[in-house]
């Protein structure tokens, strides 16, 4: 894939940049190596010093930054500007807490004394994707930082301007050369980097095919691997359900950032006593939205990220139909001309169909009614991902009680599953493994090395 920035709007290319070549790659990997030396040695004053300088840039130049995402992406610009202040307090969150995250834990052994001391173990590589092209970047770049690591970041082909400009930030905040690197590379590149010696870990969120070659590699070279990859996140609707409260989150699951969006919902599951109201609530609402350019700030839903995007949907949902599916709503192109996609609801979904078990990254619900609480819960473990899930309820001892017997990371109660720099994130199942965010985002990629201190006639 070409690294290009090709507005989704109009589908016409607006700026090309040239693959690093490998000589290029040895020396940025060098220079990454050589500054951990000295980076891991900093203090966490020093280190926060430095993320809360790139949190405040962010925030100073967010409508400029924002608009790079929509131009690139297609984000709505409302929705890339929150972007920016997400990945701005995520960056300050770390630099405020890391230290006591990274704190010393005491033991209390049967002789003598011992602790835990976590310490950073080098060069780590990130594999980012487009959706959210600064937030995924800032949740992993910046507990890396902050335990002493430095970072060398992939960024997806179709989002280089967001990539330049997120290393731009570093060097503005003084960062030394080598903490923070962007590489233009294709994906192929990156998985086949991971054999390099200097770098100790890698984080990659994305596909599962992408996921699965990334792991693959690390496995083989015995290297520390973290994956946030696709959902099908479940959005069920109880009988006790305050209905037009849900409809209103349901749409907003379904179609913020477009649909393009891991934890999306994407599997709207009704118990049948309010099977009916909900979806012809819901449908109303998806049929109304106002579709067109995401730079128009009363724009509800911009196009896809990019024309090979949308032409994946449609054929995702001309397949289902094919294999028995029923629209109920869109399930077309739109006539702009642009990489749109119709707001698009489809039902009678079973095992066969294409649609039921596959992601659709896109403003596309699947709609399902179940009989009761059981048949829901049911439903939404069987998925192949485990991501997100979403319980709207009125009880919310019952949503608690239900919400244990869902097999994903994140269960979320009268809520889309969303994100924010003190909640963790992540999935079970092929939706990865490991977490970002919170406290337990820091602790991935660091050594815990115990210290223990023992009398000479302490017995073994």
């Amino acid at each position: 894939m070409a690294i290009q920035t090709v507005n989704p709007y109009t589908n016409k290319v607006v700026r090309s940049f040239e693959e690093m070549t490998d000589k290029t790659i040895d020396m940025l990997v060098a220079q990454s190596a050589k500054t951990f030396n000295t980076w891991k040695e900093t203090t966490y004053e020093q280190r926060a010093q430095i993320l809360h300088k790139v949190a405040s840039l962010m925030r100073e130049k967010k409508e400029h930054l924002a608009k790079i995402i929509t131009l690139e992406m297609g984000k709505l610009i409302a929705q890339a500007e929150g972007e920016i202040l997400l990945s701005a307090d995520i960056f300050d969150y770390y630099a405020t807490n890391a230290a006591k995250f990274l704190a010393d834990k005491h033991l209390e052994p049967e002789y003598g004394s011992a602790y835990v001391r976590c310490s950073p173990i080098g060069v780590i590589l990130g594999v980012e994707p487009w959706n959210f092209p600064f937030y995924q970047v800032a949740r992993f770049a910046a507990p890396n930082i902050m335990v002493g690591n430095t970072v060398l970041v992939k960024h997806a082909s179709m989002v280089p301007q967001c990539a330049i400009a997120i290393e731009d930030l570093f060097n503005e905040a003084a960062a030394p050369a080598g903490l923070y690197t962007n590489l233009f590379i294709s994906g192929k590149r990156a998985s086949s980097l991971v054999a390099d010696k200097r770098i100790k870990g890698v984080s990659l969120t994305g596909s599962e095919e992408a996921g699965a070659s990334i792991a693959s590699e690390a496995g083989k070279y015995l290297k520390k691997s973290v994956l946030e990859l696709g959902g099908s996140d479940a959005f069920i609707i109880l009988e006790d359900a305050d209905i037009d409260k849900a409809v209103e989150w349901a749409v907003v699951g379904r179609i913020n950032n477009n649909g393009e969006c891991c934890v999306a919902s994407k599997r709207f599951i009704a118990v049948e006593a309010i099977a009916d109201e909900f979806i012809e609530k819901f449908k109303e609402k998806m049929s109304n939205l106002v579709v067109g350019d995401p730079m128009n700030s009363t724009t509800e839903l911009g196009p896809m990220s990019s024309e090979e995007a949308a032409e994946h949907i449609i054929d995702q949902i001309r397949k289902s139909v094919e294999a028995g599916a029923t629209i109920l709503l869109g399930g077309t192109r739109s006539d702009l001309p642009g990489a749109f996609v119709q707001p698009t609801i489809l039902a009678d979904l079973k095992p066969e169909i294409p649609a039921y078990y596959e992601e659709i990254f896109g403003p596309v619900a699947s709609f399902y009614r179940v009989k009761d609480e059981q048949a829901a819960i049911t439903l939404t473990n069987d998925s192949s991902f485990g991501l997100g899930c979403s319980i709207f309820t009125q009880d919310i001892e019952r949503g608690k009680r239900i919400a244990d017997k869902i097999d994903t990371g994140m269960v979320f109660i009268n809520h889309p599953t969303w994100t924010q720099a003190d909640l963790p994130f992540g999935g079970t199942k092929n939706s990865g493994y490991g977490r970002e965010l919170s406290e337990l985002g820091i602790q991935e990629f660091v050594n815990k090395k115990l210290i223990r201190i023992s009398g000479l006639s302490d017995p073994l």
